[in-house]
């Protein structure tokens, strides 16, 4: 009997232990999804705190697809959508009731498990890395049911893929996808949080959701060996970061300012002129043309 019970506290305590470590772990990656809801507004204001009065994190078209993380405050909802974590208005989102729908999620970071079931002791069917695109067709207990892109059936962590409406893999048009997420964020010294960015710490904050770590300054990611570099702006692919210097103000300093380019002759970034934020920038005539330094391509 002293065995069976001393057998019984054993157990007991390496459940709890289990727990515990299973806990940890699912918060230090991020917080699980509960449900899924879709917008029923455009220009949708994700806000950093249930509140009209707090800051706008990013913006969210109509009819998209988003995780909802929260619903215990009235009136809001706390929800993730493409790596943007904020609070919504109930009365813009539709709750899904049977948690079956259809939208695409993304691996943000890292490499990441499809199981077999909703259950990190299922089996390994596949693992796929940071910037894959899968389908997604449900959530069940806080994993997402996926189909992989060569047909693979399983499911992922809710808190280990973000939902997104752009169905392609390519490195490029996910990085920009998640750069005009943020377009409005304000300009913060030194920022590199969907709160508000610094030049490079929004080319940092952005890359990183893509599963790529740079160093938080622009002559650091110029200089820091990663990727191919482009010398010539007819050149630039959508996705490449763009870096500019004007040697005259910003002596000793290989570049100045950094952005990310999205294609037809223009980039995004975080501008400390007027306090202008993130904002999107033309690069074939005046300044960011004449100060170009060059672009890199990751990936």
């Amino acid at each position: 009997m002293k065995l069976s019970l001393k057998k019984a506290l054993r157990a007991a305590v390496l459940a709890a232990f289990t727990t515990m470590a299973l806990t940890a772990f699912a918060s230090a990656e991020g917080q699980m999804a509960i449900g899924a809801g879709c917008t029923t507004g455009s220009s949708l204001r994700l806000r950093a705190e249930a509140s009209t009065s707090s800051g706008i994190v990013t913006t969210l078209n109509k009819s998209v697809a988003v995780a909802l993380l929260d619903d215990n405050i009235p009136g809001w909802y706390k929800i993730d959508y493409n790596g943007s974590t904020g609070y919504v208005s109930a009365d813009y989102l539709i709750i899904d009731q049977d948690n079956i729908f259809t939208t695409y999620g993304r691996v943000p970071e890292g490499t990441v498990h499809v199981r077999s079931d909703p259950s990190t002791d299922s089996e390994s069917l596949a693992t796929i890395d940071a910037g894959t695109i899968v389908t997604v067709n449900g959530l069940v207990d806080g994993w997402y049911s996926v189909t992989c892109q060569y047909g693979t059936e399983g499911y992922i962590r809710s808190d280990l893929l973000v939902l997104t409406d752009n169905p392609s893999s390519s490195n490029g048009s996910s990085i920009v996808d998640i750069a005009m997420q943020h377009l409005g964020t304000r300009y913060v010294y030194g920022g590199s949080s969907a709160g508000g960015f610094d030049c490079s710490g929004f080319t940092m904050y952005v890359f990183k959701q893509a599963g790529y770590s740079l160093p938080h300054s622009a002559t650091s990611q110029w200089l820091s060996g990663m990727g191919t570099k482009i010398y010539s702006i007819s050149e630039l692919q959508p996705g490449d970061l763009v870096f500019f210097n004007d040697p005259s103000r910003n002596k000793g300093k290989a570049c100045s300012h950094a952005g990310i380019y999205i294609g037809n002759g223009k980039h995004i970034h975080a501008s400390s002129a007027n306090s202008g934020g993130v904002i999107i920038s033309d690069m074939t005539s005046g300044y960011y043309n004449t100060y170009f330094v060059g672009g890199l391509r990751l990936g």
